[in-house]
């Protein structure tokens, strides 16, 4: 059976009280007290009920943790990353599947209903007004992998979509190739409209450039295939900016399946530099995503406005950079 708080008191010859104290947050009790408890505590095995704390302090200390694309393999690293980051915190991560949800009503209920201290919506594809829903609600929220407007209506942490655009399609023109195009996620999802908009805009102007753009239903591996597929049977482009690296992935096997070769006769260039673009028989060119500085900020972000909920919010975005592979023709020699 579990060990009680009146076992460690009675072991520690203390009051109950005294025991309750030394394991909430931020109580009252003197350095001897508390030194006995804890080595009490120590000899029998106790540990404090956590569910019990809470009702003490206010706090539950849980944080909803909200994603909704489960099938790119990017989130296994984005929840290992959360987990880790919450649990070291002393928090703890309460995991939301909002795949295929349009409408956030239901899922602020829940959270609400488990008392949670916070939410970090971990997203690329989900609106903001998401987000700002449980703001409404009265829940300290944090978006990452959010879209950065001047004025946000709660904190977004993540990258600049636009510039990685930019910067794929300066990669592309450097390396020589001439048309080009681009294989964006879902149509509708603000990451897909950004990442176009600076890949267009980058192409704008510059001479005997020819710029396509056409849209997988998601940012899967089947999506990716079934778009690449399709672009060959009308003709393709010679090198892609795909919007992700599982799209990138899912392009390059239909490449190969019809007999064509990387980077000889088609370039690919991705987005995220996920744990698969780095295997062998892979080797993806791709623009790193620094999503372990993007969660540590976020996890702090929310953790600040639990503490002062009044707190503006702010936008924290981090630089990518390309990584080199093999999926793309090398630079002419003497390009910089």
């Amino acid at each position: 059976m579990a060990v009680t708080l009146k076992e460690v008191a009675l072991r520690a010859g203390v009051s109950r009280s005294a025991v309750s104290r030394t394991f909430t947050e931020g109580a009252s009790v003197s350095a001897k007290t508390r030194a006995r408890v804890e080595q009490a505590a120590a000899e029998l095995g106790y540990a404090p009920n956590a569910l019990a704390s809470s009702l003490t302090t206010g706090r539950t200390k849980l944080i909803g943790l909200i994603a909704n694309n489960f099938h790119n393999p990017l989130i296994l690293e984005v929840f290992d990353l959360f987990t880790r980051g919450l649990q070291e915190r002393g928090l703890r991560p309460m995991l939301v599947n909002l795949s295929g949800a349009t409408d956030p009503a239901a899922s602020v209920q829940m959270l609400r209903q488990y008392s949670v201290d916070g939410v970090i919506v971990a997203s690329s594809t989900l609106p903001a007004s998401f987000a700002a829903a449980f703001k409404r609600a009265g829940l300290p929220v944090v978006h990452s992998f959010g879209r950065a407007v001047a004025a946000p209506d709660v904190s977004v942490v993540g990258i600049d979509n636009v510039a990685c655009g930019r910067m794929a399609a300066q990669t592309l023109v450097a390396r020589g190739y001439r048309r080009l195009g681009f294989l964006g996620g879902p149509r509708d999802a603000t990451s897909t409209q950004d990442r176009m908009a600076g890949f267009l805009e980058a192409l704008a102007g510059v001479p005997q450039v020819e710029a396509r753009v056409s849209f997988a239903e998601n940012y899967t591996f089947d999506a990716g295939r079934a778009e690449m597929q399709r672009l060959l049977a009308a003709g393709p482009a010679e090198a892609y900016f795909c919007g992700d690296d599982l799209l990138a992935v899912g392009a390059l096997s239909a490449i190969g399946d019809a007999g064509l070769r990387v980077p000889e006769e088609i370039g690919l260039i991705g987005l995220n530099d996920m744990e698969m673009s780095r295997w062998q028989n892979i080797g993806l060119t791709t623009i790193h995503q620094p999503v372990a500085q993007i969660i540590a900020a976020a996890i702090a972000l929310v953790v600040d406005t639990i503490a002062a909920p009044d707190r503006p919010p702010e936008v924290r975005l981090f630089p990518c950079a390309v990584i080199e592979r093999r999926t793309l023709r090398p630079l002419p020699a003497g390009a910089g």
